[in-house]
């Protein structure tokens, strides 16, 4: 049966793995050098702050239970485990709490997939370099966002967890290229890969399992890479078979072409943005556009009488479902709730989302206040604007009050500077390390490339204590 349809793209995964084997430090533009440290910061945020929530910690317990040969740390502990477990454990925490970076075309976070592989193999391997550490993030940041074009929007539509699915080639990129797989052999772990990956956006209503997408993407891509190593096979054409294939499975509408057009001269991982708010990327543009009215006309919560947000479908499908208090990552997930927060802190970041806050009378109030819609000028757009947001104010004495942003802060088109992704980090790593030592992340982050050795970084993450 699978082959009585033409491929989406002939030979799209071979040429796909081909180009992640053949990727030398050498090869990579300066943009796409220094986006990945400046990435590497941002996602060792993640994971530090992450390690320290509840969810994170079931998922260390278990593995630490299995006694497994120590060879890589778990960031946070004194323990160490193996590189297929280390990971499950720092790619979870990674995506612990909604702050990782964000590929918008693709829907994936690349950085909490990518840095805690590339990390657990230069911890094994003990011989790498910082531009090692560089080069294999970078080849799985192209890999699987380029995956994750390709499988387009319809795979978030039919309910598929973008993280946990296109991630899940974001992690046997950077594994594979951890391995000096060669084409042959990248070829079968992206083909193996494939038939893992998993995750169900229904997870995103309060289920802890949502941040363990991550994890087990991250692990699959290890185990994908290291059977590959041993000949070990897979499916070949996994990305453009016609049926069964993980396009034609996961999408209704794939875009095969995105797998491989302007490969190594067009740099998807240049186009990775970063988040301001601890929340679902989606909304980050409402939450702005309110604080901007609320700032520019000196409004307070109980000023507004009513609050309409225009967004596009994709993110009134995504977050503007009835906010019920059911855990902190509906409350990440859902434009209601961030709204509220926004309105009474100015901000939603950590402390907006403590358990103590999720039922706040105040909050729920406001949200009641809230009716959301699917703006149809944002979706005739395009997809580039899924992000955009119109929000419009009435205000209790009568006045009627705007505001529209196509383009989230934090995105490639509106980007956070590197000392706005430092500032992010300083404060998601300040109940972690001490301050001296955050300094020093900092600046190892900044001289990735020119390390003759990450064991002195990892050394940090791994002692990291909340």
């Amino acid at each position: 049966m699978s082959s009585s349809k033409p491929p989406l793209l002939e030979n799209a995964t071979r040429d796909l793995a081909a180009f992640a084997a053949s990727i030398r430090y050498e090869d990579l533009p300066a943009e796409v050098v220094a986006r990945i440290k400046t990435s590497a910061l941002d996602s060792i945020g993640c994971c530090l702050y992450g390690a320290t929530l509840p969810w994170t910690q079931k998922v260390r317990e278990m593995v630490e239970e299995e006694n497994a040969a120590p060879v890589a740390s778990i960031f946070g502990s004194d323990s160490k485990t193996s590189v297929a477990g280390a990971v499950l454990v720092n790619a979870t925490a990674g995506h612990a709490f909604e702050l990782d970076d964000i590929h918008k075309e693709s829907i994936v976070h690349p950085g909490s997939i990518a840095t805690p592989i590339a990390l657990a193999f230069a911890e094994r391997d003990g011989n790498w370099t910082g531009r090692d550490v560089i080069t294999a993030m970078a080849t799985g940041y192209e890999v699987g966002t380029r995956v994750g074009n390709a499988a387009t929007m319809s795979l978030f539509f039919r309910g598929f967890h973008p993280q946990g699915t296109s991630g899940a080639f974001v992690a046997a990129g950077t594994a594979g290229r951890s391995l000096d797989l060669d084409a042959n052999r990248m070829l079968h772990a992206l083909g193996i890969v494939g038939s893992q990956a998993g995750g169900l956006m229904a997870a995103q209503e309060g289920a802890m399992v949502k941040r363990f997408h991550s994890g087990r993407a991250a692990q699959s891509g290890v185990y994908a890479a290291q059977l590959a190593a041993k000949a070990f096979t897979g499916i070949t054409d996994v990305l453009e078979a016609s049926y069964g294939g993980y396009l034609s499975t996961y999408s209704d509408e794939p875009n095969a072409a995105r797998l491989t057009e302007g490969l190594g001269t067009v740099w998807e991982t240049a186009k990775t943005g970063y988040k301001p708010h601890a929340s679902v990327t989606s909304i980050h543009s409402a939450l702005d556009a309110l604080a901007h009215i609320m700032q520019a006309h000196a409004l307070a919560p109980d000023d507004i009488a009513a609050l309409d947000v225009g967004v596009s479908q994709m993110t009134f499908v995504h977050c503007a479902w009835d906010y019920k208090a059911q855990g902190v990552t509906a409350a990440q997930m859902n434009l209601y709730y961030g709204l509220a927060v926004i309105a009474h802190d100015g901000m939603a970041f950590v402390n907006q989302y403590r358990e103590d806050r999720l039922k706040d009378p105040k909050l729920l109030d406001f949200i009641s206040r809230i009716t959301a819609r699917a703006d149809e000028e944002i979706d005739a757009m395009g997809p580039a604007y899924r992000h955009a947001a119109t929000v419009r104010v009435r205000t209790r004495d009568g006045r009627e009050l705007a505001h529209r942003i196509l383009n989230r802060r934090g995105s490639p088109e509106n980007p956070l500077k590197p000392e706005d992704v430092e500032y992010k980090f300083r404060n998601v790593a300040a109940p972690c390390l001490r301050a001296a030592d955050i300094d020093e992340v900092v600046q190892l982050c900044a001289r990735l490339d020119t390390l003759d050795s990450p064991a002195a970084l990892i050394a940090l993450l791994a002692a990291a204590r909340r």
